[in-house]
């Protein structure tokens, strides 16, 4: 089990596989489960479009030190693989941007309500527009809902999703305002699991265009070491009576770690232990 079965999935799937609303599931069971090989393949099979951060910027900007692994397209392709193994119906995009991973869960069958949230209303719109939601069949539509919001606020309309998407947010926060966000997110929405991507801070100096010492974006307050990202995942977890695993998003360098790490946080329900 390795490249070779990626590529024969791609080619038994041309023409149908990268639209099939049970895309993730028919990867992850081909390929035995296996997750870097299906992060590979969805990530092949993702549209390749431009997209944005959780602040609106252009995700180009972000992406030109990592553009020849497509390391966004594996990170959303990470995230459809949790969403494919939990099979939630409620799901929450926070930091939706421009739309792509919101186009990805719609293929989902299983997410019946969908909510994409962004602080900057010109995402809101390029989403609208990128997604054809004027076009989309009315049952389709009915399942997606863009809202204007921040993820430093309290907000009553987030509640009671099973599953949050929180993909390259986090390290566009200044620090001090990281607290906020934990609470907004785990103390106050509660979803029944959350995913957290962010950019480890090692395997910068595996780019060669990156200059020494600084990071992969003009709007990033921070960026982290594993251990750095592991501390912080497993005390807001203990905080708020969540389970964390961890994983690696994109090529493993064997001193440097992945170009971007993933924690993967699951409610504890009352009477359970970790």
């Amino acid at each position: 089990m390795g490249d070779a079965e990626v590529a024969k999935l791609l080619r038994r799937g041309e023409g149908w596989l990268e639209a099939h609303p049970e895309q993730a599931w028919i990867a992850s069971r081909y390929l035995k489960r296996r997750r870097p090989l299906v992060r590979q393949a969805l990530a092949q099979l993702a549209p390749e479009e431009d997209s944005t951060d959780g602040n609106g910027t252009p995700e180009a900007k972000e992406s030109a030190p990592e553009r020849p692994m497509r390391l966004h397209d594996q990170r959303l392709a990470a995230v459809m693989q949790v969403v494919a193994e939990h099979k939630p119906e409620r799901v929450l995009d926070l930091g939706c941007g421009e739309g792509k991973l919101l186009r990805l869960l719609l293929r989902e069958s299983t997410a019946a309500h969908i909510l994409g949230m962004d602080v900057a209303h010109r995402s809101l719109e390029r989403a609208k527009e990128r997604l054809q939601l004027d076009r989309l069949p009315e049952r389709q539509r009915d399942r997606l809902r863009l809202l204007h919001g921040s993820l430093l606020y309290r907000d009553a309309r987030l509640g009671g999703f099973d599953l949050a998407a929180v993909v390259e947010v986090i390290e566009h926060l200044d620090p001090p305002r990281l607290a906020a966000f934990e609470r907004t997110v785990f103390a106050y929405a509660r979803p029944k699991t959350v995913v957290v991507t962010t950019p480890n801070r090692e395997y910068n100096a595996l780019f060669p265009s990156l200059p020494a010492g600084t990071m992969r974006h003009p709007d990033h307050r921070f960026e982290w070491t594993r251990a750095e990202f592991q501390a912080w995942a497993e005390g807001l977890a203990e905080a708020h009576s969540y389970a964390v695993t961890f994983s690696p998003i994109g090529p493993v360098d064997a001193t440097h770690g992945a170009p971007t790490q993933m924690a993967i946080f699951t409610q504890i329900a009352e009477g359970q232990t970790r």
